[in-house]
């Protein structure tokens, strides 16, 4: 006896007869009534009664098990990078090509990706025999990747996020390199399934490539000025930090190392457009002419 056909799995199904609306497929249960619709507009090519028919058997807005000839763009163990395109109490639904989403359990989720947010993922089939996807992709990462041995340090690149742990991220790039991202090279909050820029720092013995997010030291010498000088303006031109002010205190502030904070305020005072007095930075006559940039090309 046939098993029970269920949604979010491929089935192919004979042609047992024709309407208007469409084909109606063998729903194996000796029943009329649970014959499957394969809609018009879900047929990519013409069928006749006879035809056995690959198709994507799906839910549709009344329960009913209805079938489309659009296929997932992804097999069963492959990934790919998708669009949250629902979100309920027990997971999401991402788009892979099929007339509807594949449901992704919480469990299977890193973070909590919202609607229009993409994400990498991995289609398997589950116990009760559904496709659905997962965002456990590390295995299949390492085994689709290539070796960085084109990459030099310096070059920015481009990739998506995959992985998130409490040292860093994991980015595939286009060119199927793998990443490293340490949280200390992070300018901001990442989430996964993120796209970002970050600059090659080191190529490593395994293929991969170490990324910062920073600017160079040079420059960041320039952008740790600007976030002081910023600062400064917006407390009317003074600041109760300055050298002997705490790394803790620093880096709460400015998100910067204590040594960082203390080169820009030697760069900014040899500009003579601060000046220190007591635990306490007060910008000069110069300073309080200082105008924020518009465009900076420090930014990675």
């Amino acid at each position: 006896m046939p098993s029970e056909l269920l949604e979010n799995t491929i089935a192919t199904l004979t042609v047992l007869r024709t309407s208007d609306q469409g084909a109606f497929l063998d729903g194996q249960t000796g029943n009329t009534n649970d014959d499957i619709l394969l809609h018009k507009d879900q047929q990519l090519s013409p069928v006749e009664i006879g035809d056995e028919v690959e198709v994507f058997l799906y839910r549709d807005p009344k329960g009913r098990l209805t079938a489309s000839m659009r296929l997932p763009a992804m097999k069963v163990g492959q990934i790919g990078y998708v669009e949250v395109i629902n979100t309920t109490n027990f997971g999401c639904f991402v788009e892979v090509g099929t007339e509807r989403g594949i449901f992704m359990p919480h469990a299977e989720m890193r973070g909590r990706p919202q609607v229009g947010e993409k994400v990498w993922v991995r289609l398997y089939v589950d116990k009760s025999g559904r496709m659905a996807v997962s965002m456990d992709v590390d295995d299949e990462m390492r085994r689709a990747s290539k070796a960085a041995t084109d990459a030099t340090v310096g070059q920015i690149v481009k990739g998506a996020i995959y992985n998130l742990t409490k040292d860093g991220a994991f980015i595939i790039t286009p060119e199927r390199w793998i990443a490293f991202l340490h949280r200390s090279e992070m300018t901001h909050h990442l989430k996964v399934g993120e796209m970002i820029e970050a600059r090659v720092t080191f190529k490593r013995d395994d293929g991969r490539i170490n990324i910062s997010m920073r600017p160079t030291k040079e420059k960041a010498l320039l952008s740790d000025g600007d976030i002081i000088m910023e600062y400064l303006l917006q407390r009317g031109g003074k600041m109760p930090y300055s050298d002997e002010s705490s790394a803790m205190r620093i880096k709460d502030r400015f998100n910067i190392s204590k040594a960082a904070f203390k080169r820009a305020l030697g760069r900014l005072m040899k500009e003579k457009k601060i000046v220190q007095e007591e635990g306490w930075t007060l910008l000069t006559d110069i300073g309080k002419e200082w105008v924020p940039p518009t465009n900076q090309e420090d930014s990675v």
